[in-house]
């Protein structure tokens, strides 16, 4: 999630006062229903929804499907409330404890255990069975939020992971957006031209680097999970692995000299003002990207280039869920709100996160762009993160400083992955 330095803290907004802070907006993002819409004054009460949103992109988004919300629910009065990232756990866990949770709150899937462990979510199972909008949810799109055959939350929007390249460069060099990793490392050499600053990717060597590493792990066969969950690594072709995605900074040099401290903000910022050809990041970059280069004709997007073993397509849903039954018929509109094909589009218009709803992705307002065609493409072939117990701190302390280290010399690619190797089994017990 995009992430910035200006906290809008908690905001009550109902109809009255949404629609006033939000009409310009509306106005100009050309917000309609289908003819089909009307208004729902069967439906009252007040509710509260706790989110982790802190982008201005991210704010303005929510405010549009709040001012959506508001039209076809005039009873309804919305609370939202933002908690930052960081404190999202311990405030929730305060709020278990003590009684006062929301009524609806976001709910990322790897926090969805520990919040139904302190009995903060509530089973959707009977109403998600009886609503109709659940036949335009990928079945695989449940996953994240079902535990023991239950429903504990409704994909609000979607993660999708796609290449992000320099059409205006390609088309210049006669070169074809790559399919495979082989094909991206044969641009990026063909691309780079050092002398003048110039690089064919950007490498992501720092924070949040490990996420790269271990797809890219996953895509030549280095790294799996069993039937049971439990991760393996093959270490012959995760060192395969390692040596690949390494060596395009240290063998083909196709990487800025910065890549092994680069996180979001530096691989972001070179590809936006040139110094890059291609990146690799999510559909939720997209706006940021769009405000200095022009779709289509400057850049492109295309699916993540496939690896010897497998095609690691990352999809992954953010989702809502329920608190408490207080208020329930409000508090199940306003989640299914989210998939509803208006406030889905506009959604990914202002912040780049993909509908979760087929029926809205195939909306003429997506379909009619091509820039969101490998996003809609990677839904059916999509896989999600490699999640188990143990497997975010094993990334940041071990998979991420050891890969660094090869980077920086100090390692060698069969040290790294023995390290990483001996780091897992210690994690895992």
């Amino acid at each position: 999630m995009i992430r910035s330095s200006v906290y809008l803290g908690n905001r009550r907004i109902d109809r009255r006062t949404l629609l006033g802070a939000t009409m310009g907006v509306v106005a100009g993002a050309g917000l309609r229903r289908s003819s089909a819409w009307a208004q729902d004054d069967a439906i009252s009460g007040d509710i509260t929804y706790w989110h982790h949103f802190t982008s201005d992109s991210e704010m303005v988004g929510l405010e549009q499907v709040m001012a959506l919300f508001a039209e076809q629910y005039p009873d309804v009065t919305v609370t939202s409330e933002n908690i930052p990232n960081a404190d999202f756990m311990t405030q929730f866990t305060t709020a278990a404890v003590g009684g006062s949770l929301p009524n609806t709150t976001m709910a990322a899937t790897e926090r969805i255990p520990d919040m139904l462990a302190l009995g903060g979510l509530i089973d959707l199972t009977e109403r998600y069975n009886a609503w109709e909008g659940s036949g335009s949810i990928d079945p695989g799109l449940m996953d994240g939020a079902t535990i023991d055959g239950q429903i504990y939350g409704i994909p609000a929007f979607l993660f999708i992971d796609w290449l992000y390249y320099r059409k205006d460069w390609f088309d210049e060099a006669g070169i074809t957006p790559p399919t495979t990793w082989d094909e991206m490392r044969e641009a990026a050499i063909a691309l780079t031209d050092a002398e003048n600053d110039r690089y064919g990717f950007g490498l992501r060597g720092g924070d949040g680097g490990q996420g790269h590493v271990v797809g890219i792990m996953r895509a030549y066969g280095g790294l799996s999970a069993d039937e049971n969950g439990v991760p393996v690594i093959d270490r012959d072709k995760a060192i395969e692995a390692v040596t690949f995605w390494s060596g395009l900074y240290t063998t083909d040099k196709v990487a800025p000299p910065s890549a092994p401290n680069d996180s979001y903000s530096q691989i972001m910022q070179a590809f936006r003002t040139g110094q890059t050809a291609m990146v690799l990041h999510h559909t939720g970059s997209l706006a940021e990207i769009s405000a200095d280069l022009t779709q289509g004709e400057e850049f492109m997007t295309t699916l993540v280039p496939a690896g010897p073993v497998m095609q690691v397509a990352g999809v992954s849903a953010l989702y809502n869920g329920m608190c408490k039954e207080d208020d329930g018929d409000a508090s199940w509109a306003w989640l299914t709100e989210w998939t509803e094909t208006d406030a889905a589009v506009q959604f990914l218009e202002t912040t780049g996160y993909f509908p979760a709803s087929s029926a809205a992705a195939e909306d003429p307002r997506i379909t009619d762009n091509p820039i969101y065609d490998a996003a809609r493409n990677s839904v059916p072939i999509g896989v999600p993160p490699l999640s188990f117990v143990g497997a975010p701190g094993w990334q940041s302390t071990s998979v991420l400083p050891n890969f660094q280290q090869v980077l920086t010399g100090e390692a060698t690619p069969e040290e790294a992955v023995d390290q990483m190797i001996a780091d897992l089994e210690a994690e895992i017990g």
